[in-house]
């Protein structure tokens, strides 16, 4: 996999450039490289991908700092555009391409068109964390209007169908002279559809539409995180007719464990010590939210607070191979009671380390 470039490098702007010169450098990169301009260029979408990634993450305040802060890592597998398709780009940032290509998302592509659309659908999922480790599939119930099954999205009684609008003719706009200048409105009759129902259908009473609930199967993948948005082409609403589906967008949470703490990718967790395990050193069994089992190895001496680093045993990187790493905190428990015997041995300690020569100083 190849590495990424960097953001600020893409379109060619300072780090500290503001917000205008990015705007100005993207719009530069896009009318340049976009692929109406460039069909059949397969370098040219390339490079329109990568402006569009770069800024899609320098435009958002939040997401650029996280990006200047730690990189690629900071911004996750959530902004990753070189496997999304352009009409994907155009349409997830709608009003940002529409202020730079005249509000159709490209050149030409207002003119584009075909059956409508299903509606696109949201859904949220919240995954215990041993599920953000491991990733799993997950069945969950989408909810939206999809076309009346019995007018199949018409919105006329069955048998008959929709008549051209006959003070539009079928135009959903009416013009008008005053003077001369022609002034053009929506429709009054049809409200700009462009047809009229004269006998709806009584199951939808003619919106064509009725609201409809299915079970999608979403595979989350390991090390997927909270705030994450995954997208299900295709599993959204359907639509009228021969149009294509809607897409189904599903935001992710992880619940908080009452052991672990996420950090990204690495975890963090205590190890409860005894005052002679943290002088002697020990053993501590650590069990994985995945039901994993690991030993922590104390050194003898060691201190409270302290931590020690299990390299590999966190959450799996969604951009590239390898883990992140457990981080163990050592917490040193002071017993509140002693008996007479404990505490006998305890003073006869201290009184031991009170007569030890102190480490001679080197100067």
């Amino acid at each position: 996999m190849s590495e990424k470039r960097d953001y600020y490098e893409v379109l060619g702007v300072a780090r500290d450039a503001a917000g205008d010169d990015v705007k100005k450098a993207y719009r530069q990169a896009a009318l340049k490289n976009h692929p109406d301009r460039n069909p059949g260029d397969a370098a040219a979408e390339a490079r329109f991908k990568e402006a569009s990634e770069a800024y899609a993450v320098l435009s958002d305040a939040e997401k650029r700092q996280a990006y200047d802060r730690f990189g690629h890592a900071g911004v996750g597998r959530g902004a990753d555009f070189s496997h999304a398709g352009v009409g994907d780009i155009l349409s997830q940032f709608q009003d940002l391409f529409s202020d730079f290509f005249g509000g159709g998302g490209g050149f030409g592509r207002q003119e584009r068109r075909g059956p409508p659309r299903g509606a696109d659908v949201r859904v949220e999922a919240t995954l215990s964390l041993a599920e953000a480790m491991e990733g799993v599939k997950r069945e969950v119930t989408v909810t939206g209007q999809a076309p009346c099954g019995e007018c199949s999205g018409s919105g006329a009684l069955s048998g008959t169908k929709p008549e051209p609008c006959v003070q539009c003719g079928g135009a959903g706009q009416v013009s008008s002279n005053r003077g001369f200048i022609m002034f053009t409105t929506t429709c009054p009759r049809c409200r700009g559809a462009g047809q009229v129902i004269a006998k709806p259908c009584p199951k939808c009473r003619g919106s064509g539409a009725e609201p409809r609930q299915k079970a999608v199967v979403v595979t989350f993948p390991a090390g997927i995180d909270a705030g994450q948005r995954l997208r299900v082409s295709g599993q959204g609403m359907p639509a009228p007719g021969a149009g294509q589906p809607g897409d189904l967008y599903v935001d992710v949470d992880v619940a908080p464990h009452p052991e672990f703490e996420r950090h990204g990718q690495d975890l963090a967790t205590k190890a409860h010590l005894t005052f002679p395990d943290a002088v002697l050193g020990a053993e501590v069994p650590i069990k994985l939210p995945t039901g994993k089992q690991l030993v922590a190895e104390i050194p003898a001496g060691t201190q409270p607070g302290a931590v020690l680093t299990l390299e590999g045993e966190g959450l799996p990187f969604l951009d590239r191979r390898g883990r992140g790493s457990l981080h163990v905190v050592v917490d040193v428990e002071v017993p509140r009671k002693l008996s007479k015997k404990a505490r006998k041995l305890v003073q006869e300690l201290a009184e031991e380390l009170a007569s030890r020569e102190p480490p001679a100083r080197s100067d």
